[in-house]
């Protein structure tokens, strides 16, 4: 079973501070609140072996779900299983701010980690360099399938999508300065929301809690993003099965890529009562 030790982050998700407010001419000063912004080290342990992975720059929460599913979403780990516990960094010779912006992730015991998947971020060919060709081809290497048929979701379900997300981003309600990644089921129940400064973070930790709990892959699901959809959003949301993934602004160009070649459906610019479909319209019910 895997063990989770001290999850609780030490660290707020927000952060008091007083700004100056410039408006027709007059000046106030008045207190506000910001989106906590804190680098996070995932480190890896196996055996007698150990490897920093990664650092993001996050805002704290939901770290273990963050590092669960950075890791998934490379390829580095399967599934929970592969994960014997996950804990915050409590070397003595770090102070308690460090410590809890170091997770440590421990495989069970006779597994081994392979970095190589992380080495998309610098694939080159004679044939093309660094490009979107080989970002596809190493997802294809990696065997993530193409996406079966279904399911099938009523076009009002996918309208009524970001009025739900943006309901629940408390945490934007406080900051005004955080993106939010949402999972639905079909018929556009919410199951979950995580946020974060950055909108790559905000999936990971929304995949990370599938993972952790067990509810992996997401066949019958959607994934809504509060921003744009990037090669990344895409990345990850094929990992963990989701066949559905919807955006408030526009994919990016791989992103399209990405979908088409899966079989995966693209929405963006889900807004006002719109939404323009990119890939996978067949799911769709108008």
């Amino acid at each position: 079973m895997l063990e989770k030790t001290s999850g609780k982050p030490r660290r707020t998700s927000k952060t008091k501070t007083r700004v100056r407010v410039v408006e027709d001419g007059r000046v106030r000063v008045r207190p506000d609140t910001l989106a906590t912004e804190e680098p996070m080290e995932i480190r890896l342990f196996a055996g007698q072996k150990t490897q920093t992975v990664a650092v993001t720059m996050r805002t704290p929460g939901a770290d273990f779900e963050l590092a669960a599913g950075f890791l998934y979403g490379e390829g580095i780990i399967e599934s929970p299983e592969d994960v014997l516990k996950i804990s915050y960094c409590i070397d003595s010779d770090l102070d308690a701010e460090q410590r809890y912006n170091i997770v440590n992730v421990e495989l069970r015991g006779g597994r081994e980690f392979d970095l190589r998947p992380l080495e998309r971020h610098f694939y080159t060919t004679s044939a093309c360099g660094v490009c979107g060709k080989a970002s596809l081809e190493q997802l294809e290497l990696r065997g993530c399938p193409v996406m079966t048929a279904g399911p099938e979701i009523a076009a009002e379900t996918i309208y009524s999508l970001p009025e739900k997300l943006r309901e629940a981003q408390g945490l934007f309600d406080a900051t005004g300065g955080l993106h939010a990644a949402a999972l639905f089921d079909k018929e556009g129940e919410l199951l979950a929301l995580r946020e974060d400064v950055g909108r790559h973070n905000a999936t990971d930790k929304l995949i990370g809690w599938a993972l952790l709990e067990r509810r992996l892959p997401l066949t019958d699901h959607i994934v809504m993003v509060s921003g744009r959809s990037s090669f990344e959003i895409l990345q990850k949301s094929l990992a963990a099965g989701v066949p559905v993934v919807c955006a408030i602004s526009a994919p990016s160009s791989l992103a399209v890529d990405v979908a088409r070649e899966f079989g995966m459906t693209l929405v963006g610019f889900l807004r006002g009562g719109r939404f323009n479909v990119y890939a996978g319209n067949e799911r769709i019910k108008s």
